[in-house]
């Protein structure tokens, strides 16, 4: 995701008086800009640090709408909306699928150590980003029994 479209559309969410889209769309862009900053490229804001702050926040909203209770609907609903809209801008994940094929491909030598440790420590860097960490790991566990 380009960190220009973000702000773009964050100015569109402004100008169509939507509060909701607006603010999201603004802790996007605000936790780009502090990953950016803490890496020390605060003018170079790349699609790598971009989707990073983009997922942070998926799985932060996703945690959130998980956990709240029932009972209160209202705020199930903001935050299923909040949900929603980082969707929108979230990088799409390899299937699993894909990432069987990646690993049988491109790790197979890693894969035929059967350590899971060793594994995980080659595949995350080139899938970082690419697929969750959770699939990943299962489809490893799978692979090694």
């Amino acid at each position: 995701m380009q960190f220009e479209k973000l702000q773009k559309d964050m100015i569109a969410a402004m100008k169509a008086r939507d509060k909701v889209r607006k603010d999201t769309i603004a802790a996007l862009v605000s936790g780009a800009k502090k990953i950016a900053i803490d890496e020390g490229s605060r003018d170079n804001i790349t699609e790598d640090i971009t989707d990073r702050a983009i997922m942070k926040e998926l799985r932060a909203a996703k945690e959130q709408y998980e956990s709240c209770p029932d009972s209160r609907a209202d705020l199930k609903a903001e935050y299923k909306t909040r949900f929603d809209i980082i969707s929108e801008y979230a990088p799409k994940m390899m299937s699993e699928d894909q990432i069987r094929e990646v690993l049988q491909t491109k790790f197979a030598d890693v894969l035929a150590t059967k350590n899971k440790g060793q594994i995980m420590k080659n595949v995350m860097p080139a899938l970082k980003g690419k697929a969750d960490g959770k699939t990943i790991s299962k489809i490893v566990a799978e692979l090694c029994s």
